[in-house]
């Protein structure tokens, strides 16, 4: 689950088709994971924005709007019934572990959300691509590091051994 959609997820209607959707799959394809075997949802529905000249700039939304968009979330999540989930960044981690989660501390480590369904938070791509170049490398490595263990973790679930 990201945050919210980008410019270019808005205008296709679909989750990470833009710039961080390209950092995605490549660190899925480095996992070893199928994006065609995962949900790829975001907790904010709707593109925020400010315009600057003829561009559509991202605009975080406020926790009234993040607020709004969970009726949508949870419906998603009652169809669903994931048994694993990943947050990609903050917004995303809090929306599911609350709004004391701090990913700087808490990232990568797998937190149960009830008894079935159990999740980690993890660095969005779009913060990675935003990131100075020493930073931006080794949050590459952690979010890879994370999905392989969200890799790992569906191995499991169907029974598979490593």
């Amino acid at each position: 689950m990201g945050e919210q959609p980008g410019d270019e997820e808005d205008r296709s209607g679909r989750p990470f088709v833009g710039p961080a959707g390209r950092l995605l799959d490549q660190a899925l394809s480095e996992a070893g994971l199928d994006r065609s075997e995962l949900y790829l949802t975001n907790a904010v529905k709707h593109f925020k924005f400010e315009r600057r000249g003829k561009r559509r700039m991202h605009d975080r939304a406020n926790a009234h709007e993040q607020q709004a968009c969970r009726i949508w979330l949870a419906a998603q999540w009652l169809r669903l019934r994931p048994r694993l989930a990943v947050a990609l960044g903050a917004m995303a981690a809090q929306t599911l572990f609350g709004a004391s989660f701090r990913l700087t501390r808490e990232r990568g480590r797998w937190k149960d959300l009830d008894a079935r369904t159990r999740a980690l938070a993890t660095w969005h791509p779009s913060a990675i691509l935003r990131a100075p170049a020493p930073t931006r490398q080794l949050r590459l490595r952690e979010l890879v590091r994370d999905l392989r263990a969200l890799a790992a973790a569906m191995r499991e679930l169907r029974g598979e051994s490593d």
